[in-house]
């Protein structure tokens, strides 16, 4: 993974110190940048037959091959900034660097057709800016579902330059910074410019993904539209039927596989970052990390990395929760003494007593609950429950730093979204010995498991339920096909500038194209049946798979959103009431 910083401007404009300049702004970008990707970062500069200057800036976190690999990539005038993974569709040995071979594979490509059909054959999260000097062409493009960030900058009379970048430096650095679209491999032909401030129409070529041989990972698929037939029956008491013991089986065999090729091979920590926690010293460090609500997704996803990760390594389970004044306020009236005793979560075993009690949000309750059934069903495992708990001194003082990373993303819920990823994936929390004492921890683990996609692909939102009781099983499917479209527009890029500002990657198992492509082309019946109640009918499928793999506890879990069961969300009165109010 990378950070990738390319500007395009004059000479003159990128050598300016003032601030608020082209030149400020990119170096800043540039070391803003260096955050994502600690180990290695350099910078190339093609000077152009125009005689305007590119400028490609990239920063490296050791991932991938035995060392770290300088970037940018050069050879031959080529020139690529790679910030991505790749899972499948090229192969790549253990020991390689996948951003090596797909630079050879592009610097052997020779048009605009031979690029997309390199990128067509791709499947991973990745964003990348690749200049050919035999076409004298910039490409650039982010992954179909839009797994990293990659914003543009257009040319202005403010600011007289085109800018990529993988961080925005915030609302008055870049005002007009936008996400990049998804739907194109974009080419920008720089024989066609003489300055910056004008980029004529003819310049700019929106390429399809699609190469000469369609693959499954050129862009999202299809759902299938095959209705449920009218006597389908409820899976209340009934033995499931063979279709569905078949799509359980093949489901556990395609996100089991999903999580394997996310953690194996994954390079051992820097030397400076081993044992700077108080542990046993000749446990090793977690090299992954699960972002841990104890819902039913990352519970499921942490069982499965179990299995892929050396059984004396432990795996850090990263469960945040915030100081909301707010939400203590309501308590503190629910606990009045004319009601003593309601309104307060539940916990199992008396975890109640481990954890501060302003800290004790229902994604705390139902994350020491889940350790618990991770503990009995994989008793092999340290697993190393990190508390991250964050004051409301600490989360108000980083309001700026979080809305800067975030930008673009402006809304209120974009705000309480990325408070929550930021902070957990920071990893500064306590452990707690088996006497219940906390230890301070940082979880250094450069791989951040997330169970993003699961809630689009399987039905997990209320809104499936409205939309099968407005227009039967076919308005299901139209409103689940929306879903695998809107995926790429689902703020993935806010997402990975939070965790990446950490110097760490997020992996997401259920958004593999591949898992994406067979969990669509299951029967939507199989999957979700709006006819049961909440926690039953909702993620079916994934419902009767946690059972399989023992998970009978996370099985019954109902959906809560990250804002909400972290206590993120509205911290004042007077907060924004609705998750699109853009924040001031």
């Amino acid at each position: 993974m990378c950070g990738i910083t390319v500007l395009l401007s004059r000479p003159a404009d990128s050598e300016l110190q003032e601030p608020g300049s082209v030149g400020a702004i990119w170096r800043n970008l540039v070391a803003q940048n260096a955050a994502r990707g600690p180990d290695l970062q350099n910078t190339h500069t093609v000077t152009l037959k125009s005689g305007l200057v590119l400028s490609l800036s990239a920063s490296v976190l050791h991932m991938r091959g035995l060392h770290p690999q300088k970037q940018p990539h050069v050879l031959d005038g080529n020139v690529l900034c790679w910030n991505g993974e790749i899972f499948e569709g090229i192969e790549i040995s253990p020991d390689a660097n996948d951003g090596a071979i797909l630079f050879s594979a592009l610097a052997a490509a020779t048009s605009p057709s031979a690029v997309v059909e390199v990128l067509s054959h791709l499947e991973g999260p990745y964003a990348f800016v690749f200049y050919s000097a035999t076409e004298n062409a910039l490409y650039f493009a982010r992954d179909p579902l839009g797994r990293r960030s990659l914003l543009l900058q257009p040319p202005s009379p403010e600011f007289p330059a085109l800018l990529l970048s993988s961080t925005s430096g915030g609302q008055t650095a870049t005002p007009n910074v936008e996400e990049l679209s998804t739907a194109h491999i974009l080419r920008l032909d720089l024989d066609a410019l003489h300055d910056c401030l004008h980029l004529p129409d003819s310049a700019m070529a929106k390429l399809s993904r699609v190469g000469a041989t369609p693959q499954a990972f050129s862009s999202p698929p299809l759902v299938n539209s095959q209705v449920a037939p009218e006597e389908e029956p409820l899976c209340v008491n009934v033995p499931p039927s063979a279709e569905f013991r078949e799509a359980i089986a093949q489901t556990i065999a395609c996100l089991d596989r999903s999580v394997r090729l996310r953690v194996q091979h994954i390079p051992p920590l820097p030397p400076a970052m081993i044992g700077t926690n108080a542990q046993d010293p000749d446990v090793p460090p977690a090299r992954v990390a699960v972002l841990f609500s104890g819902g039913i997704d990352s519970t499921t996803l942490a069982l499965l990395t179990d299995r892929h990760i050396p059984q004396d390594e432990p795996i850090d389970l990263l469960n945040v929760a915030f100081e909301n004044p707010r939400k203590l306020k309501v308590q503190q009236n629910l606990e009045h003494p004319k009601r003593k005793g309601k309104g307060k979560p539940k916990a199992s075993r008396g975890d109640e007593n481990r954890a501060e009690p302003t800290y004790m949000v229902p994604d705390r309750v139902t994350g020491l609950e889940e350790l618990e059934e991770l503990r009995a069903l994989c008793p092999h495992r340290r697993w190393n429950f990190v508390e991250v708990n964050i004051t409301y001194e600490e989360s108000t003082r980083m309001k700026p730093v979080i809305t800067g990373l975030m930008h673009p993303s402006q809304t209120a819920m974009d705000l309480s979204l990325a408070m929550a990823l930021y902070f957990a994936t920071r990893g500064i929390g306590v452990v707690r010995t088996a006497d219940g004492t906390a230890q301070p921890y940082h979880s250094h683990a450069r791989v951040v498991i997330s169970g993003l996609g699961s809630d689009e692909l399987l039905g997990g939102y209320s809104r499936h339920r409205l939309a099968f009781q407005n227009g039967g099983w076919q308005g299901l499917i139209d409103e689940l096909q929306l879903e695998i479209s809107r995926i790429p527009t689902r703020n993935m890029g806010r997402d990975d500038r939070m965790i990446s500002s950490h110097g760490k990657e997020s992996r997401y198992p259920f958004l593999s194209l591949s898992v994406v492509s067979f969990l669509a082309s299951l029967p939507v019946h199989v999957k979700v049946d709006p006819r049961l109640g909440n926690g039953e009918g909702d993620k079916m499928l994934l419902r009767a798979v946690a059972r399989e793999l023992g998970l009978t506890l996370a099985s019954r879990r109902k959906k809560r959103a990250m804002q909400f069961g972290s206590h993120s969300a509205r911290m004042e009165d007077g907060a924004p009431n609705h998750g699109d109010d853009v924040i001031r």
